[in-house]
């Protein structure tokens, strides 16, 4: 397999991580495209560097999966995402739809959150990408006896409010496909979690490249998918910089079919005031202690999310400073609820965002860990419950940050310097 141009093209383009949806609804029906069925009893012997070890993993997960989609044939399912999904989440689901689609299986691919960061707005309005926002109440008003099976692609339920209820109405876990650490015990029909591959977008390619599904170049919607698995695949690698053998490989068949200026126009997106703010915020109040920079922001609106992250990545190029960890209330108004939002990004080899988070914050009371990570990023997301809401008062809105912030502070600088108590007694 060769490496063109196309690929050398987005090598220099740049890139904002941990990336999420707006909260406005894109409802759009899937366009429904016949497509001819493909064999996936080999993997497409496109090139051969590859270990033997990996191409008979992907044969075999490709042929599982194959089985799987044979035996729901004509169904419909859901595909739901995290509730701020990023590009990598977005693409796959995308893959998963459009391969679905070969068996008569009709997919929604929904997501509770919001689009906020303005890559993830680029990416569904400039390719059209079928994503629907669905609220819990949204949920609760579909009638749900329609789907016989729900998808977890990109996480494994833990991020998302709407599995709960999914599960509750009785439907069964068919299909998840994810690249970061196990989370919980799933009993799924099928089951393809692999966190040594950096992105979905990478599995989800080399299911294209097995032939479930052969991607057309003269088809506007396959052009466009490959583009939205190719932003994907990017940033889950920081540019590729993480990259591994099997990553390149899939941006290698990608890049014959995606559109480098569609890519392009999506990266170019701007970032808004709001989100300067609050990297602004994250400037004035960091912390820096053993090469970690600690910054808390206050108050968000739901919609401007994704800032948290985008802060994170910001603060992490600063000299001497290897990891950061960025916080914030995240106020929801329709909902009335409120939570503790946090990313981490880190270039520290040896540090596994995903062991220090759930070191860090450890679980609930039903066992679920309240954040988790992959190579060189993390978050975590802590519900505030009874204390939710009633910011209308500005001097109990401040007392409320105050011990939010002091604590989240606590459980980090632990970790940092586990000889120091950052809160000291009187």
């Amino acid at each position: 397999m060769h490496f063109n141009s196309s690929l050398t093209q987005i090598e220099s383009l740049p890139l904002t991580s941990d990336l999420t949806p707006d909260d406005g609804e894109i409802d759009k029906d899937s366009v429904e495209i016949p497509l001819t069925r493909h064999s996936v009893t080999a993997l497409a012997t496109d090139g051969n560097s590859l270990g033997q070890r990996n191409n008979s993993l992907v044969n075999q997960k490709s042929e599982e999966l194959h089985n799987t989609f044979l035996a729901h044939k004509q169904e419909r399912q859901l595909v739901i995402l995290q509730d701020f999904p990023d590009p990598d989440a977005l693409s796959s689901a995308w893959a998963y739809q459009l391969i679905a689609q070969e068996y008569e299986i009709k997919c929604d691919i929904i997501y509770a959150g919001a689009l906020s960061h303005q890559e993830n707005i680029a990416l569904v309005k400039l390719t059209g990408l079928p994503a629907q926002r669905w609220t819990l109440q949204t949920l609760k008003s579909k009638e749900l006896s329609s789907y016989q099976g729900f998808v977890l692609i990109d996480n494994q339920g833990t991020t998302s409010q709407l599995v709960p209820v999914v599960q509750q109405a009785g439907i069964p876990l068919v299909v998840v496909v994810d690249h970061h650490s196990l989370q919980s015990d799933l009993k799924s029909e099928f089951f393809d979690v692999r966190p040594s591959v950096r992105a979905t977008a990478t599995i989800f390619t080399q299911y294209l490249q097995a032939g479930l599904l052969a991607l057309d170049s003269s088809r506007n919607q396959h052009i466009k998918c490959a583009t939205a698995l190719m932003h994907g695949l990017r940033s889950d690698t920081n540019r590729l910089m993480q990259a591994q053998e099997e990553d390149f490989m899939a941006a290698a068949y990608l890049s014959r079919f995606y559109d480098a200026q569609l890519l392009n126009a999506v990266l170019q997106a701007n970032r808004s005031k709001r989100v300067m703010d609050v990297i602004e915020r994250s400037l004035k109040n960091r912390t820096v202690q053993n090469n970690f920079s600690i910054a808390g922001v206050g108050y968000l609106r739901y919609d401007d999310r994704d800032a948290i992250p985008q802060a994170a990545d910001f603060l992490v190029t600063e000299e001497n400073v290897h990891t950061a960890v960025v916080y914030g209330i995240v106020h929801d108004e329709d909902e009335e609820l409120e939570v503790v939002i946090g990313s981490l990004r880190t270039t520290k080899l040896t540090l596994d965002p995903d062991e220090f988070i759930k070191e860090a914050f450890g679980q609930d009371s039903s066992g679920r860990f309240f954040g988790g990570g992959r190579t060189s990023a993390g978050g975590f997301e802590v519900p505030m419950g009874f204390l939710s809401g009633g910011n209308e008062n500005s001097a109990y809105a401040k007392m409320k940050w105050e011990v939010f912030d002091s604590q989240i502070k606590q459980k980090l600088l632990r970790l940092v310097n586990p000889r120091d108590n950052p809160i000291q007694p009187e």
